[in-house]
C-alpha cells in the first residue's frame, strides 16, 4: 500500500514527474537514475537517513518511479513514497561495503530486466551520494548503455515552488525565527557556545505550535572574532567572550523544507568599521531585494548588493546567494542558480533563495542574510521578519 500520510498530494507528485520527463525528453535521455536524496524526496516522498549507503530512484517515460535502495530500507521506502509496493526494490545486505560485492551491480540487474541495458541512461555524475566506484561498476555492468551525465536535471525542475512548498517554507520560517530570537536572549560573555547551541538544537526541534521541527542539512555556524573571517566554523566549548562579533547561521527545517537565516551580535561597543559595513551590508540587501523580481536576471541581485559595497570601498567576489528548498545534508542549497554577476537565469515567481551577502573580513565576519520568495508584482518577500542589522549587547 502507498504512504499514508504523504507530506503532499498525488497531483503535486505527478506534476514533478511531469516535468521531469519532458527534461528527460530534452536530454533524450530513456531512463534516469537520481541518487541524491534531496531528488529522491521530492520525486517519490521518500524520507529516511539511509543515504550513507547506494539507493535511489529509477525514472521511467511510461511507468512509476522505482525506489531502489537496501533490503532493509525498503520498508521505510514503504511506508513513505506514493507509488505502490510493487514499486520498491530492495537489494540484499551482502553488497553493504563489501570488498566483493557492490550494490550497483543489482541496480545493473533491474535496469537490464526491465530492457534499459542499451539504452541511454542518465545519472548525476556530480553529486555527493554517486560514487567514482558506483559509476564504475555502473557502466562496467552495463556495457553497451550509453551514459549520460544528468547532473542537477532534477534540481532544475524544483527551481519554482509550488504552493503546497511554499506552505512548508513558511513554517521553515517561523522556526528560524525562533531560533533567532533564543539566540539574541540567551548570547552573552561567559556562556559557552556549546551550551547557546544546545538552546538552537531545542528551539529547532520543539518548531512552533504549527510545525514540529526537522533536523537541518548544515549544523549551527557560529565562529567570533577572528574565526568568523571563515564562514563555515562549527562550535566547541569556549564562551562568547566581550569585544567580538559573532555570526549565526542557522535554518528552521520543517519536513526537509529549509529557511536560512543569519544575524551578527556584538558583545560590547563595535568598531567603526564594522558599523559602516553593517550600513553598506544592509543597503545592498535591501537594493537586491528590489533587483529580485520576475523577469529580471539572477545577475542582477548581485550586482545591486556589490554596487553598495563597492561605493563603500568593499570589495566582494564570488556568489551571494543560492536557490534553497528540500534538502538533506551536507546542504540545503539545490545546487543550480546563484546570485553572481556572470549568471543570467531569468528569475521567475516561485523561485526561493537564500540572500546570503555574507563579509568575511581580515579580523571579523558579518553575516546579515534573508531566506526570499520571489514574486509577481513587487520585490523579493523575506520569509523571516526580523530586523536586518548588527545586532549589539553589553
Amino acid at each position: 500500500m502507498p504512504a499514508a500520510e504523504l507530506p503532499f498530494t498525488k497531483t503535486e507528485y505527478q506534476r514533478r514527474l511531469t516535468k521531469v520527463r519532458a527534461a528527460m525528453a530534452k536530454a533524450d535521455i530513456d531512463v534516469l537514475f537520481v541518487e541524491d536524496p534531496s531528488n529522491m524526496a521530492w520525486l517519490t516522498g521518500y524520507e529516511g537517513w539511509s543515504f550513507y549507503v547506494h539507493q535511489g530512484v529509477v525514472v521511467f517515460h511510461d511507468a512509476d518511479p522505482l525506489w531502489w535502495g537496501r533490503v532493509q530500507d525498503a520498508n521505510g521506502a514503504l511506508r513513505t513514497v506514493w507509488m505502490e509496493d510493487r514499486d520498491v526494490a530492495g537489494y540484499a545486505d551482502r553488497y553493504i561495503q563489501s570488498t566483493r560485492y557492490h550494490p550497483m551491480e543489482d541496480l545493473a540487474e533491474q535496469l537490464r530486466a526491465r530492457g534499459y541495458a542499451n539504452k541511454r541512461i542518465g545519472v548525476e555524475l556530480e553529486n555527493y551520494y554517486y560514487s567514482a566506484k558506483a559509476h564504475l561498476v555502473l557502466t562496467t555492468n552495463l556495457p553497451n548503455a550509453t551514459f549520460v551525465d544528468a547532473t542537477a536535471l532534477v534540481n532544475w525542475q524544483r527551481a519554482v515552488k509550488s504552493s503546497e512548498e511554499i506552505v512548508f517554507m513558511r513554517r521553515a520560517a517561523a522556526i528560524s525565527e525562533k531560533i533567532v530570537d533564543g539566540i539574541l536572549a540567551r548570547v552573552e560573555p561567559g556562556l559557552p557556545k556549546n551550551e547557546l547551541v544546545a538552546e538552537i538544537y531545542a528551539d529547532a526541534i520543539r518548531g512552533t505550535g504549527e510545525a514540529w521541527g526537522d533536523y537541518a542539512a548544515i549544523v549551527p555556524l557560529l565562529p567570533s572574532g577572528a574565526d568568523a573571517t571563515a564562514p563555515h566554523l562549527t562550535w566547541d566549548g569556549r564562551p562568547f567572550a566581550s569585544g567580538e562579533a559573532t555570526f549565526f547561521e542557522i535554518a528552521g527545517c520543517y519536513r526537509r523544507y529549509h529557511a536560512p537565516f543569519c544575524r551578527t551580535v556584538f558583545l560590547g561597543k563595535p568598531p567603526q568599521e564594522m558599523l559602516d559595513a553593517e550600513k553598506a551590508l544592509v543597503e545592498g540587501l535591501e537594493a537586491g531585494l528590489e533587483a529580485a523580481r520576475p523577469g529580471n536576471l539572477a545577475g542582477d541581485v548581485a550586482r545591486a548588493l556589490f554596487g553598495s559595497l563597492e561605493r563603500a570601498g568593499i570589495k566582494k567576489e564570488g556568489r551571494c546567494g543560492y536557490p534553497i528548498g528540500l534538502s538533506y545534508p551536507p546542504d540545503w542549497g539545490e545546487r543550480t542558480i546563484s546570485f553572481r554577476h556572470e549568471d543570467e537565469t531569468v528569475l521567475e515567481a516561485g523561485m526561493t533563495f537564500h540572500f546570503m551577502p555574507g563579509l568575511w573580513m581580515s579580523d571579523w565576519g558579518l553575516e546579515i542574510t534573508e531566506s526570499i520568495l520571489i514574486r509577481d508584482g513587487g520585490p523579493a518577500e523575506c520569509l523571516c521578519d526580523r530586523p536586518r542589522k548588527l545586532f549589539v549587547k553589553d
